[in-house]
């Protein structure tokens, strides 16, 4: 299965390694979910803007807590050079960027990570750049690289894709710390229907595990460590249902650490089709995700491509039983709830789940909680500061799919965040603007 057989819309803006362009304007906010409740009436307050010099669109990539207390992320664009920055931020919002990239002749030092940084047992960061590096692939420019920073800001390149290396190019997911040592990752469709690899601290690359259609094709939500020592991840396309999708409706896997993938569940278009955003582990063992489009609700309105569907939330044991918990849906008069959950669900400690979905609310997506019995209600709709969709769109269009759980705190017991708020990445602004803002989302 090619790229070229992809689905129109929706799907030809991800497989160009998950990267939604910015149709009519609209700007990706990445929101960072509280592992907490979080009561209806929530607010955002910005504590930092990007202003391009400092980096620009936060993307994909969750803040990570350092051992020093201050949270840690990259940016995609921007910087000295235009090609995105990793940045370090107080909670009260000062923010410095610690590294530029493409700082190196022809950007071997990578270029455009969007996925985030993961903490490393050793104290530094790990993440992943999509371009840069080696200039042998197509599109973008370079195949992409894997780096280590420290908390100081000393950036080691420790692995550089290329076109002809055999292990992918263009890492599709931010990287997972496995409980054998290692990172775990995902590539696109660079070279092939995607991978998944590992690699060590040092930079030994490995890659376990080639898809080729029945099993999924491009994995773009990144890999969720079990309990029982495995890899659970979806895969945007491929699966056995090829008549309802056009390259497939998507799957669900375990993986072992060793690469040994089992396809749990392929999508068949009535429960869910495309899952972009990962899979979250509950307190109960079993794993909550959800599907961009498909779905028992499929009408023209939702919009998202030539898929229909307005998306799904849904419920899979380790063993591969799903369960559809809930339908977004959507009329001309209302998609309160929001329709095209793009995002992977945070489990917080109040035993709820947390998402976002990339459009309806108000008009510009929402951000929601569910039960694990599949209760949905909408907490909080962007552009909800000023009553609809106005000129300013001040407080964010579309938010990206990630929330996260706050990792425990540094070694001196202090909390990953002090009072009732979680750190999110906020875009606002129109085509003429790159305004980007830090806010905290504070529970009344």
């Amino acid at each position: 299965m090619k790229v070229a057989d992809h689905n129109e819309g929706f799907l030809r803006k991800l497989r160009t390694r998950g990267l939604l362009h910015l149709a009519r304007a609209r700007i990706i906010v990445t929101l960072l979910c509280a592992a907490m409740a979080i009561p209806a009436a929530a607010q955002f307050t910005s504590i930092v803007s990007f202003d391009r010099t400092n980096g620009m669109g936060p993307y994909y990539g969750p803040l990570v807590q350092g051992r020093d207390g201050n949270y840690y992320g990259t940016t995609f664009g921007g910087g000295l050079n235009s090609a995105g920055t990793v940045f370090n931020v107080t909670s009260e919002g000062t923010l410095t960027p610690i590294y530029n990239f493409c700082s190196k002749t022809n950007c071997t030092d990578g270029s455009s990570p969007t996925y985030g940084l993961v903490l490393g047992t050793d104290g530094n960061f790990y993440g992943t750049t999509i371009a840069g590096g080696d200039q042998s692939c197509a599109y973008p420019s370079g195949c992409g690289t894997i780096f280590k920073i420290t908390p100081a800001g000393v950036l080691t390149t420790i692995y550089t894709f290329t076109a002809s290396g055999g292990a992918g190019a263009g890492p599709t997911a931010g990287l997972v710390h496995g409980s054998n040592g290692s990172f775990y990752g995902m590539t696109g469709s660079e070279g092939g229907d995607g991978t998944i690899f590992k690699v060590t601290p040092s930079g030994t690359l490995t890659t376990v595990h080639f898809f080729g259609g029945t099993d999924g094709l491009y994995p773009y939500g990144g890999l969720a460590l079990g309990t029982d020592g495995n890899f659970y991840g979806t895969t945007l396309s491929g699966g056995n249902s090829f008549t309802n999708c056009n390259s497939g409706c998507g799957t669900v896997f375990k993986m072992t650490p060793a690469g040994k993938l089992t396809t749990l569940h392929s999508f068949t278009l009535t429960d869910g089709a495309n899952p972009v955003g990962g899979l979250v582990q509950a307190e109960n063992g079993n794993f909550y995700g959800t599907t961009a489009t498909g779905g028992a609700n499929q009408p023209s309105d939702c919009g998202v491509g030539s898929v229909p569907g307005c998306g799904t939330a849904f419920e899979i044991t380790p063993s591969g039983t799903l369960t559809t918990l809930y339908n977004f849906s959507c009329s001309p008069t209302n998609c309160t709830d929001g329709i095209a959950p793009y995002g992977t669900l945070v489990a917080a400690t109040d035993g709820n789940l947390y998402g976002t979905t990339y459009l309806g609310g108000i008009c510009c997506g929402a951000l929601f909680s569910m039960t694990p019995s599949g209760a949905v209600t909408t907490l909080y709709d962007l552009c909800d500061q000023h009553g609809g969709c106005p000129a300013t769109e001040f407080d964010g269009l579309s938010p990206s799919p990630d929330c996260f759980k706050p990792p425990a705190g540094p070694s001196s017991g202090r909390p990953p965040m002090a009072g009732p708020a979680a750190i999110a990445h906020m875009a606002a602004g129109r085509s003429s603007g790159f305004r980007t803002v830090l806010v905290r989302l504070w529970k009344r």
